[in-house]
């Protein structure tokens, strides 16, 4: 292996991928151990240096000098089972006095010392060792810096591009890293376009063998959470508060706001101007209807507010330990405040957290006379 040229190369690297050169040495000399044992006998006292300024390589055994040979004793558990107990300096790194003072006379017992071993063509070896060993580690610290990047991700939604697509997933290319979009995380009949930038919301970032697992949607809800604040600023400044967001993708999502300013009114400050705040959101969601409800302390008034975009809604709340309640409503608002196959009064009910039965007043009043 060429030196200068080996030098070149990893500062090169390391500056492109901003790894420690530390830390790719410490991979190659632990590496480069592991390969001179394999091809000149397996010891288990050797260490490789590296000079971090020209590349060079040397192989050093160390030897702790002993009065005597020492691989290990026996004794016997408590189970009567005869047992081995290593000994405190593995037997290939024991070098007796006498031996050691051959090497250097001032050595003592209990001494150790340092003896090179750089075979002649061990260059051969390291060459082979060093593009695989360089490739994985630096693989290793690329997923490191990824998992660093993206660990505080979870639950943040992130601009990307569709780099990607197969049969189940998109693939999100989001910088250092692509994230999967799952097909059944998309919001029900919308169309991508490889190559255009798209929002994805973070449900799950994982360390895996194969490197970061950053799973993303377009279904959650957390997403319409993160739109709203992407697009509000009294959202981000505290002057309104999201309360909670209910959703079923495609079809409606429910959002409860309300403001710590008397002076603010938390809907029309996530309508915007002319509706230009809504609007935006609303052509992220593919059309998705969006309910904003004036969240209150309230049961009554809350569980009323819920039910939009049927109005003149009236409240009783039946059983407040069981969190049951009936909304009298009239005729022509029946159909609104139940919804398309009861979507509606069920994403109410979600949202308020109440068992919610909805009736007219003719139903209430037939009920009575039965």
């Amino acid at each position: 292996m060429n030196s200068k040229e080996f030098i070149k190369a990893l500062n090169y690297i390391t500056e492109e991928k901003n790894i420690s050169k530390d830390f790719v040495f410490d991979a190659m000399e632990q590496a480069l151990a592991t390969a001179y044992k394999k091809n000149f006998g397996s010891k288990t006292n050797v260490k490789v240096k590296m000079n971090r300024e020209t590349g060079e390589i040397r192989v050093y055994s160390y030897y702790v000098v002993v009065d005597d040979f020492d691989d290990g004793t026996e004794t016997t558990d408590e189970e009567g089972n005869i047992v081995r107990i290593p000994p405190e300096v593995n037997v290939d790194a024991q070098i007796l006095l006498e031996e050691a003072r051959e090497i250097d006379p001032t050595l003592e017992i209990g001494d150790t010392f340092e003896r090179e071993v750089t075979p002649d063509d061990f260059g051969r070896v390291a060459a082979g060792t060093a593009k695989q060993v360089l490739t994985q580690k630096i693989r290793e610290a690329e997923r490191a810096q990824i998992m660093e990047e993206f660990q505080d991700k979870q639950g943040e939604m992130m601009m990307g591009m569709l780099a990607m697509e197969d049969q189940r997933n998109y693939y999100v290319d989001l910088g250092k890293s692509r994230g999967i979009l799952p097909k059944t995380e998309m919001i029900p009949d919308e169309v991508l376009k490889m190559g255009t930038s798209i929002r994805v919301y973070i449900t799950k970032v994982e360390e895996t063998t194969k490197g970061p697992l950053i799973l993303c949607s377009r279904k959650h809800y957390g997403f319409v959470k993160r739109l709203f604040e992407t697009e509000i600023p009294e959202l981000v400044d505290g002057t309104i508060e999201l309360y909670s967001v209910i959703r079923e993708a495609g079809l409606r999502s429910k959002v409860a706001v309300f403001s710590h300013d008397d002076n603010v009114d938390p809907i029309g400050a996530c309508i915007g101007a002319n509706g230009s705040r809504i609007a935006n959101i609303l052509k992220e969601l593919n059309g998705e209807k969006v309910d904003l409800v004036r969240y209150s302390e309230n049961k009554e008034e809350f569980i009323a507010n819920a039910l939009s975009p049927a109005k003149n809604v009236t409240v009783n709340i039946i059983d407040p330990m069981k969190k049951e309640a009936l909304a009298i409503v009239t005729d022509d608002n029946l159909s609104l405040a139940i919804g398309k196959k009861g979507s509606n009064i069920k994403l109410a009910s979600k949202l308020t957290k109440y068992k919610i039965s909805v009736k007219t007043l003719a139903q209430i009043n037939e009920e009575g006379n039965k």
